[in-house]
């Protein structure tokens, strides 16, 4: 992202361009009421200067900019709107805050921010609004990237947690740690500056102890990253099995609706299928692959071909087997190729009269759990839904209250952190100089602060919040 003035006063359209009941236009900056003024009468004929914060005002958008209060003439009108003015410091960025909501079709908003563009407001940059309130100090920069997890969500778990560290939770947590740091430095730092002092020397053990349990809080901390990176992100399962074993089906069951086509023809999926869907809090990109067999057969073989880069690339393998037919040579040899990976291996048919014994299976699964259901007539399902869980918790119970680690780059950033702490003791062990200890504590603390935007570079900041929309 380009390095852009807080003084220019921003606009953007904030809501998604296309048709619907509402469109937001935000505008942001010193001179937002002065702007939206010029281009906006108000039904009741008051300027916007003049009028309290956080009221709505009804009126008319017009095309040509006038001093004149009363109702325009119908040629001049873009749209009808309401006016929402949100007065400094108490904004979402800080500053003066205009939001104009209008019909929800491209042009009236296109027109809108034409206009204002046209009265000297910049259009924004992508993110820009959560940007400045960053920079203003409203909000840090777990909070900001948490605005656009709430944005991304895919599960209520995953809503929850983004709240969470929207709230404050996870910053609170960070500077905790960053203010024990900051102690420990200010120590050190008194024993460089005044060493006539006769000040106490950072290497005692009580000062050892507690960056030792700084240490440990960090990799606690880190430790949820893989946690919160399911939530955040989702993992991607892969229904997998020869051609004819009910992979469809599965994906139907699991789904609760017909988004697959099913039929006794073995080949029928060609393509990769490919569906999001909430499974127990974890969002899961659900896969139904062309069924894995030797095939001449163009379309197939291509479908056989994705299926494979789909197998390389799962978090999760469900691993379809026809309880109804005997195992086969196809069955075999992929139930050997998921072993010892992240699989749960369905036996599915169980409906019919069986031919197939879970002993069997075992030889060739190993520890590899097992499920048996019917997908068409819904048995067991509750049971594999209870084993994906397990299997992706490893056991563990996610609270929604919980602070996880949910971006990688707070993540690299603990992982600098501790490394830092880790040279810190061994200098303290081997009872070197203050020097080389305020060295490692910096080195610890700039990392630390990475994670809430305490030490930040423009390069940083670029990254971050170009991923947002425009008008956030």
């Amino acid at each position: 992202m380009k390095t852009s003035s807080l003084e220019d006063t921003i606009a953007a359209i904030s809501t998604p361009l296309g048709e619907g009941g509402i469109g937001i236009v935000r505008v942001s900056g010193k001179q937002a009421i002065e702007i939206t003024d010029r281009i906006f009468r108000s039904h009741s004929g008051k300027r916007l200067e003049n009028v309290k914060n956080f009221t709505v005002h009804y009126g008319w958008i017009v095309e040509a900019p006038s001093s004149k209060l009363q109702a325009p003439c119908p040629n001049e009108v873009i749209d009808e709107v309401l006016i929402t003015i949100m007065r400094a410091p108490r904004s979402y960025t800080t500053e003066d805050m205009i939001e104009i909501s209008c019909h929800g079709g491209i042009l009236p908003m296109r027109r809108i921010l034409d206009l204002l563009v046209q009265q000297r407001a910049r259009l924004a940059e992508p993110g820009e609004f959560t940007k400045r309130a960053f920079l203003n100090g409203r909000i840090d920069l777990v909070q900001a990237e948490a605005v656009l997890d709430i944005i991304r969500s895919q599960t209520d778990l995953s809503l929850r947690v983004a709240m969470n560290q929207l709230e404050g939770h996870l910053s609170k947590k960070v500077r905790q740690i960053r203010e024990e740091l900051l102690d420990i430095y200010a120590y050190v730092e008194a024993s460089v500056d005044f060493p006539d002092e006769d000040l106490e020397i950072l290497s005692s053990i009580d000062m050892l102890n507690r960056v030792k349990k700084t240490k440990e809080a960090i990799h606690r901390l880190s430790a949820t990253a893989e946690r919160g990176q399911i939530l955040r992100d989702g993992i991607v399962g892969v229904i997998c099995g020869k051609p004819n074993v009910g992979k469809s089906s599965l994906l139907n069951a699991l789904l609760g609706r017909e988004r697959a086509i099913v039929t006794p023809i073995p080949g029928t999926t060609r393509d990769i299928i490919e569906e999001v869907m909430n499974l127990d809090g974890i969002p899961m990109r659900l896969v139904d692959t062309a069924g894995i067999r030797e095939s001449e057969e163009t379309i197939e073989k291509e479908g056989i071909r994705r299926s494979r880069i789909y197998f390389e690339r799962a978090d999760l393998l469900l691993t379809v087997v026809d309880s109804s037919d005997p195992l086969t040579q196809e069955d075999e040899k992929i139930i050997k190729e998921v072993a010892g990976r992240r699989a749960i291996v369905v036996i599915n048919k169980n409906d019919l009269p069986q031919k197939v014994e879970r002993g069997e299976i075992k030889k060739l699964t190993g520890d590899l759990p097992m499920v048996s259901i019917s997908a068409s007539q819904g048995n067991g399902l509750d049971e594999l839904v209870e084993v994906i869980s397990r299997l992706v918790w490893k056991g563990e119970v996610i609270a929604s209250t919980e602070e996880l680690i949910t971006n990688v780059r707070h993540r690299e950033a603990l992982i600098r952190a501790e490394k830092a702490l880790g040279h810190l003791i061994e200098t303290m062990e081997k009872k070197l100089s203050a020097e080389f200890i305020s060295v490692d504590i910096r080195d610890a603390l700039d990392a630390i602060g990475e994670v809430v935007g305490e030490t930040t570079t423009d390069d940083l900041l670029g990254r971050i919040f170009s991923k947002f929309c425009i008008g956030k």
